[in-house]
């Protein structure tokens, strides 16, 4: 299976222009969704905005990462500190999309920075219960400015 490319949430390049979002020193976190959710609508603003995140049989949001930037030739890439991962526990745990958010900002809060598809098929992916998904970002980091 391959994951889809990172699309990010129309309103991130505002957010990071206008300082709401830090990605230099603000908590970010991966959660996921099911098929039915509107994760995919890059309108959506911040996570209140979303349906259907996963839950239940060991799921829990990654709040492991920080975001890592470096700069070559005036492309700037970034990336995250640690590939984010999820255990089953219980049963299994069935996602369709993987959304990346700041949970740094209180207004407005939880602002949406970038969503994919785990299968670009697209179809579930499945976790069985004692078995680990782990979202390995690309070595070319998530994205790029230039």
């Amino acid at each position: 299976m391959a994951a889809g490319a990172w699309e990010v949430y129309d309103k991130f390049p505002l957010y990071l222009g206008d300082g709401t979002i830090a990605l230099d020193t603000d908590a970010v976190v991966f959660a996921l969704f099911l098929s039915t959710s509107n994760a995919g609508t890059l309108t959506n603003d911040n996570l209140a905005d979303l349906t259907n995140e996963v839950s239940g049989n060991g799921y829990a949001r990654d709040t492991t990462n920080t975001v890592t930037y470096t700069e070559s030739a005036g492309v700037v890439t970034y990336d995250v500190t640690t590939d984010p991962v999820y255990t089953a526990s219980g049963g299994s745990i069935v996602a369709r999309r993987a959304v990346l958010f700041d949970d740094t900002p209180a207004s407005p809060a939880d602002p949406l920075i970038c969503t994919c598809l785990l299968d670009a098929t697209p179809a579930d992916v499945t976790v069985v219960d004692g078995n680990t998904l782990t979202i390995q970002i690309a070595a070319a980091g998530i994205f790029t400015i230039s």
